[in-house]
């Protein structure tokens, strides 16, 4: 089972030019044994965090039509500052691990996560398209 660890964005997240503009040092000590300890323990994916939104851009789709809108988006809460990537035998597996992450912007700032599960190819029906994706996988490996 797969889960995204997603790290919701702040107004510091969003604002901030480099990885490294209020880094603070500890934080990034916590952040990176954590992430060893996944990595240990087998069930780390991918990790990383995410540039603020005004240098990325929205695809919209209404009426048959694609409109791309450039950063940033409002709603900072709603954003995403970065994720990891794991999976793990359980829900309760990806929850006690979810337990651990540090907070995400220091201890005393606020902060908050989000864990989603990822759809697998197994949840779906079997058809053509997803014996395509199947392959496509495979050959990824």
């Amino acid at each position: 089972m797969r889960f995204m660890i997603m790290v919701r964005a702040t107004a510091q997240s969003e604002a901030e030019t480099s990885p490294d503009s209020g880094a603070d040092e500890k934080l990034m000590a916590d952040m990176v044994a954590y992430h060893e300890a996944l990595a240990k323990a087998g069930v780390l994916l991918d990790a990383s965090g995410l540039t603020p939104s005004s240098k990325g851009w929205r695809v919209r789709y209404s009426g048959g039509k694609r409109t791309v809108v450039s950063g940033p988006f409002g709603a900072v809460g709603e954003l995403i500052a970065g994720y990891t990537l794991i999976q793990v035998r359980s829900r309760e597996e990806a929850m006690e691990w979810a337990r651990r992450f540090p907070a995400p912007f220091g201890e005393t700032a606020d902060g908050e996560i989000e864990v989603r599960q990822l759809y697998e190819l197994e949840d779906f029906a079997p058809n053509a398209a997803v014996e395509r994706l199947r392959e496509l996988e495979a050959a990824r490996r």
